[in-house]
């Protein structure tokens, strides 16, 4: 038996069956299980875990369920695929919408038993309610850090037109909204569709604003994203304005993607914040 084999026994309580290639095991409860290393990023199991745990609301998107989990690995159910199709996007709507309703203690609020200091993708963030507003937040915790980063790495030349952003926040981020509960990461590669509805997977879970989540699937794309939003207003209808908002939304992930790979994503931060200011 291989180690990681061994790890998820240890980890479930439950014997492997049968090993399906290096991360999903057959358990001999009929389970498969997915085995998932954190070792290279201290403290994200810790936030996974605590974040699927958060995430998992009654009427919300299903997510995978935690079999077990240390400092350094995750196991979880594995999700079966499907296909996408526009039934199972208005579907993915109306739970996305339930989970943000679920509602959050505060912006930037982590999940129970998750760390302050979690991760996206392969980058530091830092979650704590302690802002006044979504706008105040938004800039101290979501963007401000990551345009830093970007310009001492030399990504970024021409800081201007985020400080601009950040003068006009309360102006441009619309009506006043209470804190949603966020998947964190949702984008496309974060949705798996399976046979009968579509899952959601590696969160970077926090309290923020609803549009956050709903921005992201539109920032890299994702089948029938047009039912997603259909089924989501029909659910809970978003504040006039809300399209144009989508930019501002979308300078957090392009400022990550900015700091972990550099390259056209400094350009793409930058129009996207100069498209934000044209509300």
């Amino acid at each position: 038996m291989s180690r990681p084999a061994q790890v998820v026994e240890r980890l479930t309580g439950a014997r492997v069956r049968r090993e399906r290639g290096a991360s999903r095991f057959e358990l001999d409860d009929g389970r498969v299980a997915v085995l998932k290393n954190g070792a290279s990023d201290p403290g994200s199991v810790a936030a996974e875990a605590a974040g699927l745990a958060w995430i998992a609301v009654p009427g919300g998107p299903p997510v995978p369920d935690v079999l077990g989990a240390d400092d350094e690995w995750l196991v979880t159910t594995l999700v079966e695929t499907g296909r996408p199709t526009r039934e199972h996007a208005a579907e993915l709507g109306r739970r996305l919408a339930v989970l943000h309703d679920t509602g959050a203690d505060g912006f930037g609020a982590a999940p129970p038993g998750g760390p302050e200091l979690a991760w996206i993708g392969h980058t530091r963030m830092r979650n704590g309610a302690d802002a006044a507003s979504w706008p105040q937040w938004y800039a101290e915790h979501r963007v401000e850090p990551y345009v830093r980063a970007a310009r001492d790495a030399g990504d970024l030349d021409d800081t201007t037109v985020f400080e601009q952003v950040f003068a006009r926040l309360p102006e441009l981020a619309g009506p006043p909204e209470p804190p949603a509960r966020l998947h964190g990461d949702l984008w496309s590669g974060n949705v798996l569709w399976g046979p009968h509805y579509a899952w959601l997977i590696d969160p970077a879970a926090h309290g923020g604003h609803r549009e956050t989540d709903l921005a992201m699937l539109d920032l890299f794309g994702l089948p029938h994203l047009d039912a997603v939003r259909d089924g989501y207003r029909e659910t809970s209808p978003l504040a006039d304005g809300w399209e144009a908002r989508i930019p501002l939304h979308q300078l957090f992930p392009l400022l990550v993607h900015t700091v972990l790979f550099g390259g056209g994503y400094a350009g793409q931060a930058v129009a996207a914040a100069r498209a934000a200011l044209r509300v």
